[in-house]
């Protein structure tokens, strides 16, 4: 004798899980947001902001591909690192080509000020850093920036040729509700 029963569940159809709603137009209001900010690639000193987890197996002097770097680096609204942070860039990027300096980038732009406080924006494409302009993807977001896409461009402003630093200035336009 067995005191437990199941109750009968109706059997499963293809979209029985899926949940479709209808929305027209004027029911959200989609925004455009243009941040500007800086981005600071620190690999040199005692705290770096960009620091190399996989090493390439074979050693290419020209591109380095195959290195990663995981990031931290601080977002701020100019470009001297002294200047207001408004966020931090946390993800990481790998050196992606064998014939130029190109990264793949994945990392989100991580607000900590003002209005913005928490929200986050994915960027995730190709940087070609040797061009004087190089547009990548913004691909989600959370918080106020949820259904975010958009694009990003970004333009070296400053490199460091004996310690690798560098600052990057970021025009990032995203469309959200």
């Amino acid at each position: 004798y067995s005191s437990s029963y199941s109750v009968p569940r109706q059997p499963a159809t293809e979209t029985s899980y899926v949940n479709t709603s209808e929305l027209k137009r004027n029911q959200l209001r989609q925004k455009l947001t243009h941040f500007r900010v800086y981005w600071h690639d620190i690999v040199s000193g005692r705290n770096p902001t960009s620091v190399p987890i996989v090493k390439p197996p074979v050693a290419n002097k020209f591109t380095g591909f195959g290195q990663i770097n995981m990031i931290d680096n601080p977002l701020t609204t100019e470009p001297e690192l002294s200047s207001k942070v408004v966020g931090k860039a946390q993800g990481f990027y790998g050196l992606a080509s064998q014939e130029e300096f190109g990264l793949l980038m994945a990392m989100n732009f991580v607000f900590t000020e003002g209005k913005y406080n928490g929200s986050t924006i994915t960027i995730l494409g190709r940087n070609a850093v040797f061009n004087k302009v190089r547009e990548m993807p913004v691909i989600g977001g959370s918080g106020l920036f949820r259904f975010a896409s958009g694009y990003a461009q970004a333009r070296t402003h400053s490199f460091d040729l004996k310690n690798g630093d560098a600052t990057v200035e970021y025009d990032v336009y995203v469309m959200h509700y």
